[in-house]
């Protein structure tokens, strides 16, 4: 069984993100970019998948500017056989995105997509569920757990309720939660490897999709600055803050 697998280049979740002067958007410039880190709990399970002799092929996809290979790099110094890069420099939302996949999903015929259930730059989490309504395959998201047996994948999701554990039949799209697994650390000798393996650079025009953004971003702004926590001195000022100036009561 193939696998593809979608990850995305971000801001590395450990950088303060700092929004441009004009408000248009995020400041990049100089900033460390780093796999989504859902991505890559996607990529960990595939490879995990793989070593239980379950698949055959991992594929690593990413879509974006020419310094996504080195994600694809990191995707396939995990453990992914190849990479494909959509290489454009318009800002792909999450439509485009789902669009370019349904696209390699019919080139490549896999059995299984995985994919992080979001991305921590927009934290939209469409793509999976687009992708899925395009391609018309079963869906499995906010994965905890994933076994394939028989030809089917039993996926344990995470839900506001607690767990609730479905069974898909192949192929299929899962999009990954925290609890999945632990990404392992990548190691020097096979980051040495992934230079050696194959990656795949083309447009979106050779796979026939308009990536024509949608959705226009009036402004960007930071999170209003939090006011100082105080001490009050008893119960009956505490309720008179709250009613008086919070107005929550």
């Amino acid at each position: 069984m193939k696998v593809l697998v979608a990850v995305k280049r971000v801001v590395d979740y450990n950088v303060k993100v700092r929004v441009k002067s004009d408000g248009t958007g995020v400041d990049i410039a100089n900033v460390k970019m780093s796999m989504n880190p859902f991505d890559e709990i996607a990529v960990e399970e595939a490879v995990r998948l793989k070593e239980k002799g379950l698949v055959t092929e991992i594929v690593a996809v990413s879509c974006g500017v020419s310094p996504c290979q080195e994600t694809l790099r990191t995707a396939m110094a995990i453990g992914a056989d190849r990479g494909i890069l959509v290489e454009t420099d318009a800002e792909l939302q999450p439509l485009a995105v789902a669009k370019i996949l349904k696209a390699l999903v019919d080139k490549e015929q896999p059995g299984l997509v995985i994919l992080g259930k979001q991305a921590i730059d927009d934290d939209c989490n469409q793509t999976g569920q687009m992708l899925a309504a395009l391609a018309d395959l079963p869906q499995a998201t906010f994965a905890s757990k994933v076994e394939v047996v028989d030809g089917r994948a039993v996926v344990t999701r995470e839900v506001d309720g607690g767990l609730e554990t479905v069974s898909v039949s192949l192929p299929a799209i899962i999009t990954t939660d925290l609890r999945l697994n632990e990404p392992r650390y990548v190691t020097l000798p096979n980051i040495m490897k992934a230079k050696k393996k194959p990656l795949e650079v083309i447009k979106p025009d050779a796979l026939g999709v308009n990536v024509a953004s949608r959705i226009k971003t009036l402004k960007v702004a930071e999170p209003a600055k939090r006011g100082a926590g105080i001490k009050v001195a008893d119960v009956a000022t505490l309720v008179a803050k709250l009613k008086n100036e919070a107005k929550v009561i």
